[in-house]
């Protein structure tokens, strides 16, 4: 299923930029992000808005199923209009992560490595799956660029284009808040771009594992296939993974004698 925008753009607003930055209006040249209005404003305002403390609580998504989307992605250098992860649904694990921006710093490392662990995910039987809040001419224009020039050419799993934001806000991973007012005007805080987000998605679609981390903070590739091994050796042999835990290490029994005995070889 697709996921909606929570209320309607007002006809003024005709699109988010690729990068997320401002949006296009036909009352004015644009509006930088961040834009967010409020009772607080010049007394000249002629559209004061009374706004109440909003406390987000980040969604756990673990237990859960993945949410669905279908989406345009390009994959291994060429765009395609109709990318879901329902595909792997039945046979594949999946790694699905979130990236803030192309042509940024952190994310062609991050993307790079998974590319280079790529043949790693693929012995384990799970498929890699990007995504940003981009279009895909981005993503495909960034595909262009070598390496050494701070490109990402060369990845080649797929790299979702997350353009109107809806996947980011049903992951929620989504940077910032945005809403209508009273005046029919698009509220927005902050970029509106996507956190670092990972969920690990099993076979049957139901998400195992979640990270998400702050924009300037890098992931770890290793912890990612360490958490698909996890995964695999709680499946096969029904033993749980203690801290630390890697694979051909010793795992626990699920009870008290299992866990009493593996502390006592520490001790």
């Amino acid at each position: 299923m697709a996921f909606g925008i929570k209320h309607p753009f007002p006809d003024s607003v005709k699109r988010f930029s690729n990068v997320g930055e401002s949006i296009v209006d036909s009352r004015a040249e644009s509006v930088t992000f961040p834009r967010v209005r409020s009772g607080c404003e010049a007394d000249d305002d002629p559209h004061p808005i009374e706004t109440e403390p909003k406390i987000n609580a980040m969604s756990v998504l673990v237990g859960k199923p993945a949410p669905s989307f279908t989406a345009k992605a390009v994959v291994n250098g060429q765009i395609v209009d109709q990318f879901t992860l329902d595909q792997y649904r039945g046979s594949k694990y999946v790694i699905f992560f979130f990236y803030p921006k192309d042509f940024t710093f952190v994310c062609p490392t991050e993307l790079h490595a998974f590319q280079d662990q790529l043949a790693e995910f693929e012995k384990r039987n799970v498929a890699v799956v990007g995504c940003s809040t981009d279009t895909e001419m981005s993503h495909w224009g960034w595909l262009q660029v070598p390496r050494a020039k701070g490109g990402i050419e060369g990845v080649s799993y797929p790299l979702v284009a997350d353009t109107n934001k809806t996947i980011s806000a049903a992951y929620d991973v989504l940077v910032g808040n945005y809403d209508i007012d009273d005046f029919g005007e698009l509220v927005v805080e902050g970029e509106l771009i996507a956190y670092r987000g990972l969920f690990l998605i099993d076979k049957e679609g139901i998400v195992q594992h979640q990270l998400v981390n702050n924009l300037p903070l890098g992931r770890s590739i290793k912890e990612a296939i360490r958490m698909v091994d996890a995964l695999q050796h709680f499946e096969e042999n029904g033993e749980v993974c203690p801290m630390d835990w890697e694979l051909g290490s010793e795992a626990m029994q699920a009870n008290h004698e299992s866990t009493a005995a593996y502390l006592a070889k520490g001790s």
